[in-house]
């Protein structure tokens, strides 16, 4: 059964690469513009990676990962954040909120895959 993958971006071009490297491994993709949608489109569907940007409107990423690891049904799901962001304070504050992996744009979708690969249970 293929796996769901969250992507949070206000970026749609973002969204979208990410979003044809994963469908070529065969995961399913749930895309959001930001936090708050992102958000609304948790509805209790298992979702086994959470892939999101830190800098957006409405709800920043570490707001949203802060968010998610207050509901019960994901609150053990891995996150990885994919920003311009590559300041260690931030990265600190990212990882204190539960990111699992800190991926800086521009990316590489190989380095991208196999962070996923490693984080997404078979």
């Amino acid at each position: 059964m293929p796996k769901n993958i969250l992507i949070v971006d206000d970026a749609s071009t973002v969204r979208h690469v990410v979003s044809i490297a994963l469908r070529k491994e065969g995961y399913n993709i749930i895309e959001a513009c930001d936090g708050k949608d992102a958000l609304s489109k948790l509805s209790g569907d298992k979702v086994h990676l959470i892939i999101s940007d830190v800098n957006m409107p409405n709800m920043d990423g570490i707001t949203f990962l802060k968010e998610v690891k207050k509901l019960p049904a994901y609150r053990f799901t891995p996150v990885i954040m994919l920003t311009t962001e590559s300041e260690a304070g931030k990265i600190a504050e990212g990882k204190a909120a539960g990111a699992k992996a800190w991926v800086c744009k521009p990316f590489e979708p190989q380095a991208m895959l196999t962070a996923v690969k490693q984080l997404v249970l078979p």
